[in-house]
């Protein structure tokens, strides 16, 4: 029969990883981001400051699935860069492994000079 204090010290130790996993998850899984509009990352759209297409499915990419047991991995195009205008709204197309698609509707919260706030709903 094992001892006591192995038993007590193994469940300890699980709840405490468990714990460490669910409060850390929300820190890992954001779905917001702050981009600084530079010439690397701006493109023009209909005249005004956007950032690139290919910068904002990146980012979406590397966040949409940060971890494991979060979200689903997709490789993710955006079909024109997102307008430096609060409330502008795109839709960027997530494609999985499998070959099936999801919709992913990315939106600017917040410009504030040349830094553009925006999240994406996973």
């Amino acid at each position: 029969m094992p001892d006591s204090r192995f038993l007590v010290g193994f469940a300890g130790g699980a709840a405490a990883v468990l714990a460490l996993v669910g409060l850390a998850t929300p820190f890992v899984t954001r779905t917001e981001s702050t981009t600084t509009l530079d010439r690397y990352d701006t493109v023009l759209v209909d005249g005004v400051k956007a950032l690139a297409p290919g910068i904002v499915a990146g980012r979406v990419e590397g966040l949409y699935h940060p971890l494991p047991w979060v979200g689903t991995e997709v490789r993710v195009t955006c079909p024109t860069g997102l307008k430096a205008v609060p409330r502008t709204r795109i839709v960027c197309t997530g494609r999985r492994g499998d070959g099936t698609t999801v919709d992913i509707p990315v939106r600017v919260t917040a410009v504030s000079g040349a830094r553009l706030t925006w999240s994406f709903a996973r």
